[in-house]
C-alpha cells in the first residue's frame, strides 16, 4: 500500500538517488557519499517555507518517489493561487506501476485543499514520455516556457 508523507532530512539521500537516476538527471544531480551540503540547504529552505512541501510516496518505510509542489499566489487571475509540481521521480524498480500518478494525483489534491486555481508543472522537452503521461493525466500543453540558466 503506498502512502504520502513530507520529506524528513533522512529521506534526502533517496531522494537525490532518485533524482539522479535518469539520462537527464544524471547530468545535473550528484548522488554521492556523503551527500553535497547544497541538498541539506536546499531541504531546510524548502521545509521552513509554509508554501513548500517536498513529499514522499512510500511503500512500507521504502521512499519509493517524490516530487515538490510550491504555493504562489498572483495578481492575475483576480489574486488567485496556484500550484507548481516540479521533481517528480519514482525509483526504477517501480515504474509503470502507478505510482507516478498516484504522486500528481496527490499534488493536485493538495493544491485543492490550498485553494489554489489551477495547477503548473514543467518537463524537459527531451521527456517525451513524461509529457505523454501528463497529457493522459489531462494536463494540456497551453503555454511555451522559457527559462535562462544562470
Amino acid at each position: 500500500m503506498i502512502h504520502f508523507r513530507q520529506a524528513a532530512a533522512q529521506d534526502l539521500e533517496r531522494i537525490v538517488e532518485m533524482l539522479a537516476d535518469d539520462d537527464l538527471g544524471s547530468q545535473r544531480e550528484r548522488f554521492e557519499d556523503p551527500l553535497p551540503p547544497c541538498y541539506m540547504k536546499a531541504f531546510e529552505a524548502i521545509d521552513s517555507d509554509p508554501n513548500n512541501e517536498l513529499v514522499v510516496a512510500c511503500e512500507g518505510n521504502a521512499v519509493i518517489g517524490v516530487f515538490q509542489i510550491t504555493f504562489t499566489p498572483y495578481i492575475t487571475h483576480q489574486g488567485g493561487w496556484r500550484a507548481t509540481i516540479e521533481g517528480v521521480r519514482t525509483c526504477s524498480a517501480v515504474r509503470g506501476r502507478g505510482i507516478g500518478a498516484k504522486l500528481i494525483e496527490w499534488g493536485i489534491s493538495l493544491a485543492k485543499e490550498r485553494g489554489c486555481h489551477l495547477v503548473q508543472l514543467t518537463t524537459d522537452k527531451k521527456r517525451t514520455d513524461a509529457l505523454r503521461f501528463y497529457e493522459r493525466l489531462g494536463f494540456e500543453n497551453t503555454h511555451e516556457g522559457l527559462k535562462m540558466k544562470l
